[in-house]
């Protein structure tokens, strides 16, 4: 097995909007590793969202190849496709994407779940990812009770419930206050330390800078910079 989780290779991703090509990504080639956070910054509209969508496997390259954990994702079946997100890859979204009728401990248990766990064991798990974050004492809460930061540590709990070996983010700060961020980042920084990799798509330059390093987006292309 390769000893990168993530291989990329002459990755192209492009849209047709009125007779209008979009090229959000040309010939990018990469290789990522575990045990790293790795900051992925861009202006506004230059596909960070989409790279990250096409890591995730939520959609498929124009041209190029993905491959994780020496795993193709070229001309998957729509069950391996899952199995692969399943076994590893999770995704925060932006807007944390929280069941409003579930508590914190359901949300975190849904992943567990879905991947035909029992209701005892997803449960009790989850009530042990939501201590890691500090929310113990939240645990029976709705979304719409908890503040901004404490709804973006159950999206994290979620994350790290499964136990993927990749953790992708899309902008997890973006809407949260200097403390908060402060704090959600400090969460990722010890996953590195579990031998995963987190890729965190951000604006917070200066968050940014305590990634192990950075991948800069621009005009198609991904340059890494500040090992």
């Amino acid at each position: 097995m390769s000893k990168f989780l993530i291989e990329i290779k002459k990755l192209n991703k492009q849209f047709e909007n009125n007779n209008l090509t979009i090229k959000v990504l040309k010939d990018v080639n990469l290789n990522l590793e575990s045990g790293k956070v790795i900051a992925l910054v861009g202006p506004s509209g230059s596909g960070k969202s989409t790279f990250l969508h096409l890591l995730a496997l939520l959609d498929k390259p124009t041209k190029g190849s993905i491959s994780i954990l020496g795993n193709s994702t070229l001309n998957l079946s729509e069950n391996k496709k899952n199995q692969i997100i399943r076994d590893y890859v999770s995704i925060i979204f932006q807007n944390n994407n929280l069941l409003s009728d579930f508590t914190a401990l359901e949300n975190v248990a849904i992943p567990l779940i879905i991947r035909n766990n029992s209701y005892n064991f997803a449960i009790k798990k989850a009530e042990k990812f939501l201590k890691e974050v500090n929310l113990a004492h939240r645990l029976n809460h709705f979304p719409s009770e908890l503040s901004g930061g404490e709804q973006q540590r159950v999206a994290i709990a979620r994350s790290l419930i499964a136990e993927t070996k990749i953790i992708l983010a899309d902008e997890p700060t973006g809407n949260l206050d200097y403390e908060n961020s402060q704090e959600v980042f400090s969460y990722f920084l010890k996953l590195k330390e579990k031998n995963k990799i987190i890729l965190i798509a951000t604006h917070n330059r200066e968050l940014a800078k305590k990634a192990d390093y950075t991948l800069s987006l621009s005009n198609g292309n991904i340059k890494r910079i500040n090992d």
